[in-house]
């Protein structure tokens, strides 16, 4: 499989909408982040532990960080720049999507569901930013 630099670059928006999501959220907010992520009544992070706003605020400039990566690589496409934003987004993806699979006991079926999904999901739109890029057609003279 290949993909063509402009879907690389669709890809790469989505991931920098999930990044301007969650990472304000936590930095600016994160209180609200803690007791109401992903959505009010769902308890994602509160139900695994007590509240450090400093390892919130520092989760959130971790998406922010990811998210400058990732818009540069919007708006300056590269498959370089691709790859690098998608290996960027790998190596945090891998190991979150490990953690919260290995601890999904205190969630219900939904939310066990929900985590499972949301971050496999994100995990292939990493994946996809490193697939080779497929070639530009050549053009006729």
């Amino acid at each position: 499989m290949k993909l063509s630099l402009a879907a690389k670059r669709v890809v790469a928006a989505l991931l920098a909408v999930v990044a301007a999501v969650v990472g304000v959220w936590a930095a600016a907010f994160p209180a609200s982040f803690y007791a109401d992520f992903p959505l009010p009544g769902r308890h994602w992070v509160s139900t695994l532990g007590a509240y450090n706003e400093h390892l919130t605020r520092d989760v959130g400039g971790l998406y922010l960080g990811l998210l400058v990566l990732t818009v540069w690589a919007v708006r300056r496409p590269s498959v370089a720049g691709m790859s690098v934003t998608g290996g960027a987004w790998l190596v945090f993806d891998a190991q979150h999507l490990l953690w919260h699979s290995l601890h999904l006991g205190a969630f219900s079926m939904v939310d066990k569901v929900g985590n499972v999904v949301s971050l496999v999901g994100v995990l292939v739109l990493s994946v996809l930013l490193l697939v080779p890029a497929r070639e530009k057609a050549p053009t006729s003279q």
